[in-house]
């Protein structure tokens, strides 16, 4: 699918520590890159998927677009955490417009928030297995609270916010535009600052999706509480070389111990889709977010799971021209570009 000016979006990840932003234009070779940046917010900003400061926020996103002189003000965001529900829900069969009036009756049963408190939507996945009365339905709800907030920050940077997604969406869809889903059952895994996502794909469709209050902030805060530093400075002390207030191995048990954790979450994720499909095999992991280049954390997951574990390459799908983008730049970054540039291929007129 290609993409037309006037529909374009441009990817906005807001993040807990780092925003990133990507523009891509259609082209007669297809799909060109042609912004990608990042710029870094400081701690306390942004917590757990919370604005605490919505001025600051504002400032850096208005920063970064005058940084990659991006002009195109309407842009995609993406949401998760506790506040969004995602479930694959059984529904009598019916035509879009019947379930679109019957969609909260229907999600009543299925949230576990008062349903004037959420903004609901959907997605008819088909007929039901086994039954052909009932169809597949995807059901997503994010607490108005939570979607108002980005929403105004959004705003309150000068920017037109045009669709929000869910951060596990966004993956899924960069996924797909760079791999081949016919060989086998994938698990798509971010890992940023706060929060986990994890999302099962199973023949290309989402059976499985959680998020999980798990990340590298888990690394400074156990960094910072045995030196008794602050945060910031746990984030420096990561990478060097001889660190002051503590050994360069007590570092690395402070690592293991927390990627020990995210394996256990991530271990026990897999077993609930082993446990539904007993016959199936996941074929692959694919990590994304800051945590992606943590090596121990790909050796470790890789074991545990007994399956192939690879870095998500988002760049992969895009032309490039190399006299007006820094490749190794790209190539760093790669990671933690993965939920931006699925937003970025998003446009005006999409569900």
């Amino acid at each position: 699918m290609l993409f037309g000016k006037k529909t374009n979006l441009v990817g906005l990840d807001i993040g807990s520590r780092t925003i990133k932003a990507g523009e891509i234009a259609e082209t007669k070779k297809g799909r060109m890159l042609k912004k990608f940046g990042t710029i870094d917010l400081p701690i306390g900003v942004i917590e757990d998927g919370t604005i605490k400061d919505p001025d600051t926020a504002a400032e850096l996103i208005r920063q970064l677009f005058r940084n990659l002189s991006i002009r195109n003000q309407n842009v995609a965001i993406s949401i998760g955490g506790y506040s969004v529900i995602v479930k694959k829900i059984n529904v009598q069969k019916m035509d879009e417009d019947k379930l679109q009036e019957s969609i909260h009756l229907e999600a009543e049963q299925y949230i576990p928030f008062d349903i004037s408190d959420v903004n609901i939507d959907f997605q008819i996945l088909g007929e039901a297995d086994g039954n052909p009365n009932q169809m597949n339905v995807l059901l997503v709800a994010a607490k108005k609270e939570m979607v108002t907030d980005y929403v105004n920050l959004v705003q309150l940077a000068g920017l037109n916010p045009c669709l929000i997604d869910v951060d596990a969406f966004a993956l899924q869809n960069i996924f797909e535009l760079n791999y081949d889903l016919e060989d086998g059952n994938v698990a798509l895994i971010d890992i940023g600052a706060s929060k986990t996502s994890l999302n099962i794909l199973k023949n290309s469709t989402s059976v499985f999706m959680r998020d999980v209050s798990l990340g590298c902030g888990q690394i400074n805060q156990r960094i910072a509480s045995q030196t008794d530093c602050s945060l910031e400075a746990a984030e420096q002390l990561k990478f060097t070389d001889q660190p002051d207030g503590i050994s360069r191995e007590e570092l690395n048990g402070i690592i293991t111990s927390v990627i020990t954790d995210w394996c256990t979450e991530i271990r026990r994720a897999l077993d609930f889709f082993y446990s539904t499909y007993p016959d199936d095999q996941i074929r692959r992991i694919a990590l994304s977010g800051g945590g992606a280049n943590i090596k121990e954390f790909r050796d470790l997951l890789a074991d545990e799971a007994s399956t192939e574990v690879e870095i998500i390459q988002p760049f992969n799908c895009f032309e490039m021209d190399s006299g007006k983008l820094d490749l190794a730049y790209l190539e760093k970054n790669a990671p933690q570009a993965a939920i931006c540039m699925g937003l970025s291929i998003r446009r005006m007129d999409d569900k």
